[in-house]
């Protein structure tokens, strides 16, 4: 990713190393100089500490008094830790749009919802690219459920679910059979309206992925 100076800069500075740290190049543990960053960037210092506490928000750093920042640590039991809080929003989530959704939005979120398995289709899989169709039906619904508390909660967790999936790529392409299945069946208890049949959808899924993540962690 080359970097360029945006509007906001903080938050493209934040984004830069979010990629950074998702994809590995800023291993877990790994310390993040202000000095070093700012002066790579060309950018004030002030800058890179506004985007660490975004990156902190996000789950991707840590920031220790006296010791600064570093990426957050990765292993099995930290996923297992942040898929269940994770799948427990989604849970709340699927809950609150079966109860709020209205005929005008059923086309918006068939199309996101194809969109993904469109993606799981193609003959060679891109991952990323699967990974963003999928958290787009998340802000589709987010958007139906108009409940900002609960969209900043999924959205904080965005960066660090996706570090997950770039991590275990390998075991998550071989899982899109069940990543597609899922894609299928949720819609449906949605439409009818069935919160109990779209949590348990989820939480089963969640589980699928968590387990995923920690034979590949493992």
């Amino acid at each position: 990713m080359d970097f360029q100076v945006p509007n906001t800069l903080a938050e493209q500075i934040a984004n830069f190393l979010a990629e950074r740290i998702m994809t590995g190049q800023i291993r877990p543990g790994e310390r993040i100089q202000e000095a070093t960053l700012a002066n790579e960037l060309k950018v004030s210092r002030a800058s890179v500490k506004e985007a660490l506490y975004t990156l902190e928000r996000w789950h991707l750093v840590e920031i220790t008094p006296r010791k600064g920042a570093s990426a957050t640590k990765l292993n099995a039991e930290y996923a297992s830790e942040l898929y269940d809080v994770y799948m427990h929003l989604l849970m709340m989530l699927a809950s609150r749009l079966c109860e709020r959704w209205q005929e005008a939005d059923k086309d918006r979120l068939l199309v996101a919802v194809s969109q993904v398995v469109e993606r799981i289709r193609e003959p060679q899989p891109d991952i990323t690219r699967v990974v963003e169709a999928s958290f787009n039906v998340m802000e589709a619904c987010c958007q139906v459920v108009a409940n900002p508390y609960l969209t900043e909660a999924l959205s904080n967790f965005k960066p660090a679910v996706s570090r997950t999936y770039y991590l275990g790529a390998d075991r998550y392409r071989k899982g899109l059979a069940t990543t597609s299945t899922f894609f299928s069946e949720l819609p449906q208890a949605v439409l009818a309206r069935d919160a109990t049949k779209a949590t348990e959808l989820i939480r089963g899924f969640a589980e699928h992925q968590k387990n995923l993540i920690r034979q590949a962690l493992d």
